[in-house]
C-alpha cells in the first residue's frame, strides 16, 4: 500500500511538473510575442514620427498667426509685427502689431524672465527681454504655434504636433498676460553681462527668430524647448558651455538657480531671497494701466 502511495505521490509530482513546465513555456511565448508586438509599434511610431514634417502653412491660431519681420542694418534691427495686444481674458484680446527700429548702440541690459506653471520644481515659461537706453523694451520668448482647433496638451510636445516660433512682445502684451490676467507667478531677474554679450545676444535671439519665420522647426519638451532656445543663444556666448542634461533645463521653473549660481544675476541676495525680490506681480498690477509700465516695474526692482 505504501509503494502503490509512493507511485500515485510520484505520478502526480510529474504531471505537476509537466504542468509547470507547460505553463513557463506559454508565458515564454506570451513574453515574447508582447516583446515582438512591442518592437512592432515602436518601429510604426518612430516611422510615423519622423515622417512628420514642419510648416509654415495651416490654419494658425490667430495669437500666433502673425510672426515678426526682421531686416538686420549694419547698426540697428527692424522689426515689423511686435505684439502687442490688449488683455481682456485669457482668451479675449484686442489684437495690436507695430513696427520699430532699434539701434545696437541703445542696448542696455537684458533680463530673463521665468513664469513657473506650479510651486514645484516643474515646466516653466522663460524668456529674454531686452532693455535699451531710450526706455524702450523687447521681449523674445520662443512659443508653440497651435493651429485653430488646437489646445495645449504636454503630451503632444515630443509628438512632432507643434510647430515652435520665435513671438517678438511689447511687455504690455507679454508680461500682463502673464502675472496679471493668468496670476501666474512672473520673475524678473537682471543678468549681468557687458554691453558687447548683450548686443551678441539681442542678434543671435532676432537672427533665430527669422530663421524659424522661413525654416520651420517642431517645438519638443526635451530638446527644443523655449528654455533650450535660450541655453543655445548663451552657450554661443560661453567658453565653459553649460549643460544641456541639467534636470533644471528639462523643468526650467529652477533653472533661475543655474544662472544664480554662475554669477549672472545681477544681485547679491541669496537665491530664495532674490526669488522673492524679483517678483513682479504685484507690481505688474500696481501700474497695469501706468503708460510708464515697464519703467516703473524695473525702477522700483533695481
Amino acid at each position: 500500500m505504501k509503494i502503490k502511495n509512493e507511485k500515485i505521490k510520484l505520478f502526480f509530482t510529474k504531471i505537476f511538473i509537466l504542468i509547470k513546465s507547460i505553463i513557463k513555456i506559454i508565458l515564454f511565448i506570451i513574453d515574447k510575442i508582447y516583446l515582438a508586438i512591442f518592437i512592432i509599434f515602436m518601429f510604426i511610431w518612430f516611422a510615423w514620427w519622423s515622417s512628420q514634417t514642419p510648416s509654415l502653412y495651416r490654419h494658425w491660431n490667430e495669437t500666433e498667426n502673425i510672426l515678426p519681420n526682421i531686416s538686420f542694418n549694419t547698426w540697428s534691427i527692424n522689426i515689423e509685427n511686435i505684439r502687442n495686444f490688449e488683455h481682456i481674458t485669457e482668451t479675449e484680446s484686442i489684437k495690436n502689431y507695430y513696427d520699430d527700429n532699434f539701434e545696437f548702440d541703445k542696448l542696455e541690459s537684458v533680463y530673463y524672465i521665468i513664469e513657473p506653471f506650479s510651486d514645484y520644481d516643474w515646466p516653466a515659461h522663460t524668456m529674454l527681454s531686452f532693455w535699451f537706453s531710450d526706455w524702450r523694451f523687447l521681449t523674445i520668448s520662443a512659443e508653440i504655434r497651435k493651429e485653430k482647433w488646437e489646445s495645449f496638451d504636454a503630451f503632444l510636445w515630443i509628438m512632432n504636433q507643434y510647430e515652435m516660433v520665435y513671438i517678438v512682445w511689447n511687455e504690455n502684451d507679454l508680461v500682463k498676460l502673464r502675472a496679471n490676467i493668468r496670476k501666474d507667478i512672473v520673475r524678473m531677474y537682471p543678468i549681468k553681462v557687458d554691453k558687447s554679450q548683450i548686443r551678441e545676444l539681442f542678434i543671435s535671439v532676432l537672427h533665430r527668430a527669422d530663421k524659424l519665420t522661413k525654416e520651420p522647426e517642431f517645438y519638443n519638451t526635451l530638446w527644443n524647448t523655449c528654455t533650450t532656445s535660450i541655453l543655445k543663444h548663451v552657450n554661443s556666448l560661453r567658453k565653459d558651455k553649460i549643460s544641456w542634461f541639467d534636470i533644471k533645463v528639462l523643468l526650467p521653473s529652477n533653472s533661475d538657480k543655474i544662472a544664480y549660481d554662475l554669477w549672472l544675476i545681477d544681485t547679491e541676495l541669496s537665491l530664495e531671497e532674490a526669488r522673492e525680490y524679483y517678483k513682479i506681480n504685484s507690481l505688474s498690477e500696481k501700474f497695469k494701466d501706468d503708460i510708464d509700465y515697464e519703467k516703473k516695474i524695473r525702477r522700483e526692482r533695481k
